[in-house]
């Protein structure tokens, strides 16, 4: 019997379910024990990242299977494929980082061909790590189906000496052990203790962020993101997601009705109060280049800079992912938002309902310890920064959260190094001066290749008591982790020519995260002087495989670092096809 809410002769799935000519087709799915009934419903494809490289994914299979009882309730037939993922946290500190970038066009790719391979008719999306939630959404707008995002949650604080602990604590722990303030026993016990259980790194970091987007652009259900992995109270998230896509493909509501640009903005509203990471500046505008918006760096920063700071989430704050989910999570945070006349309330949501419509069922109010009510913030600014200037046209961005204005200025000579390994090494020894302004080039997009991101650099100088003495500047990119005045994403980047590659041992260099530059006390003489000397990019290592690949296609930082012409240049809409 045929599922009459639906009508089968609109969907992709049509073309591999119905009529003689797909008898065929038709037989393998019976092998697998599908159902006349199931065959002839709504085919929902149920995405993981799921593997076995880090605790971030290591909960989405189970969740998985509560998102299809979902999608099976709601009368669709869910169909589970999984897809790659790289982890930061893993492939930190050393050649891995290439990978973690470009993993994100992997990630949006695979799950494309899949759905596109097997004609599914909605898209429900599990992701757990940095890039593979932003990549989960890109692949969502791209194909334009009725699609739910569900994170796969945050990870439990570890404990010690009487006091929460993250990932972050132990990258920091290793430049107190390089400074001689911390011993091998202690650093022992810190890395048993920090991450006591599943889930995605807890600190407002990269995960954290964009589990927090995932809300706030409607993609996701509303406080869907909150709950530790742990938890099996996720699996109800799990459940509704399910079955809240079948309630989108019956409505037709598709990802780009959902992700507008009144929805990039209200995202990069949360992103700015809540103190999230950098990396949003790089994947708000790759998603918004799927549905052919132009919503840039720069479109980002203006809405950061004008948006209050008031959640109080570590690194520069106090509290972690769990504390806020306790308070209420995104809902109150959207709730305060609104509240100061920031939140767009006519956008389409993942429930079919208004954003505005889902604010009015909130009831919890701000805590004033997690969230602060956004008429007395923590700061009347955002917690992230843009900057721009002569030392990057293309801009740049900076997380200021947990600094204090007078720290948010700082000029020094530049001390320049090629590659984060040198960088690194020199931390290491202590090779450097306060004051200075350590640069590190040749790490953007396409001259990394893959925009690595500095965490073991970053964590290891304010274990030393530096990250306050130092300033440092990148064309790649900063751990949602990082603190201190550690801007990244510099434009263009060293191996396109930008003013970076340019740059000599003693420049003397502005940052201002109040007026918003970043700048090098040369002429434009001396900079046209210097590019006319300039040899070209440094040659890379990477010849050939999936990094040569990424490299020749990556554009800029400013754009977030996309691989193709996006949704300006479709001819061909896969739901209509």
């Amino acid at each position: 019997m045929k599922n009459r809410r639906f009508d089968k002769s609109a969907l992709p799935s049509r073309h591999v379910t119905e009529g003689p000519a797909r008898a065929p087709h038709r037989s393998y799915f019976y092998a697998m024990g599908i159902s006349e009934q199931e065959i002839h419903q709504p085919w929902v494809g149920v995405a993981t990242c799921w593997n076995e490289a880090a605790p971030c994914n290591i909960a989405l299979n189970r969740q998985a299977q509560a998102v299809k009882q979902g999608v099976k309730v709601g009368g669709g037939t869910p169909r589970e494929f999984t897809t790659i993922t790289v982890t930061d946290g893993i492939a930190m500190g050393h050649e891995g980082m290439r990978s973690s970038l470009a993993s994100r066009e992997a990630i949006t790719d695979s799950v494309e061909l899949t759905m596109r391979g097997h004609c599914y008719d909605a898209l429900v999306g599990l992701a757990g790590c940095d890039k593979s939630l932003p990549g989960m959404m890109m692949a969502m707008v791209r194909l334009n189906v009725p699609s739910v995002f569900i994170y796969g949650g945050s990870i439990l604080p570890g404990r010690l000496n009487g006091q929460d602990v993250t990932v972050q604590d132990v990258f920091e722990a290793v430049g107190k052990h390089q400074a001689g303030n911390y011993s091998d026993a202690e650093l022992a016990v810190l890395e048993r203790v920090a991450c006591p259980s599943a889930g995605a790194c807890g600190g407002q970091f990269t995960a954290n962020t964009m589990a927090c987007v995932s809300e706030a652009i409607g993609l996701a259900l509303l406080n869907s993101s909150g709950a530790p992995a742990p938890y099996e109270s996720r699996d109800e998230y799990g459940m509704a997601s399910g079955e809240a896509v079948m309630n989108l493909i019956e409505k037709n509501i598709r990802a780009r009705d959902v992700v507008t640009r009144k929805a990039l903005e209200n995202a990069a509203r949360v992103v700015a109060c809540t103190g999230g990471s950098t990396n949003a500046g790089l994947h708000l505008p790759a998603i918004a280049h799927e549905a052919g918006i132009d919503f840039d760096l720069f479109d980002v920063c203006d809405i950061f800079h004008d948006t209050p700071y008031f959640v109080d989430l570590k690194p520069g704050g106090q509290f972690v992912a769990k504390d806020l989910y306790e308070v209420g999570g995104v809902p109150v945070v959207m709730k305060e938002l609104r509240k100061a006349g920031m939140i767009h309330e006519d956008c389409i949501t993942a429930s079919g309902r208004s954003m505005g419509e889902e604010l009015d069922l909130i009831t919890r109010e701000a805590d004033g310890r997690v969230i602060y009510p956004s008429a007395s913030p923590i700061t009347k600014t955002g917690g992230v920064v843009g900057l721009k200037g002569n030392l990057a046209p293309d801009g740049a961005i900076v997380k200021v959260a947990g600094m204090k204005p007078e720290e948010q200025v700082f000029t020094g000579p530049a001390r320049v190094f090629e590659c984060e390994e040198d960088a690194f090494e020199a931390v290491k020894a202590r090779a450097y001066k306060e004051g200075e302004v350590i640069v590190i080039r040749n790490e953007g997009p396409a001259g990394g290749p893959g925009m690595r991101e500095m965490l073991a650099t970053t964590a290891a100088l304010s274990g030393q008591g530096m990250g306050k003495k130092v300033a440092l500047i990148t064309d790649g990119r900063f751990s949602g982790a990082t603190r201190g005045f550690c801007v990244g994403h510099v434009g263009p980047e060293a191996a396109h020519g930008g003013p970076i590659a340019l740059l000599k041992d003693g420049d003397m260099i502005t940052l201002n995260a109040i007026t918003g530059e970043l700048s090098v006390a040369l002429s434009d003489d001396e900079l046209a002087s210097r590019k006319a000397e300039w040899k070209g990019p440094r040659p890379t290592q990477y010849a050939s495989g999936a990094l040569w690949k990424y490299a020749q296609l990556v554009g800029g930082a400013r754009k977030g670092a996309v691989t193709h012409p996006g949704a300006r240049a479709e001819r061909h809409v896969y739901m209509d096809q």
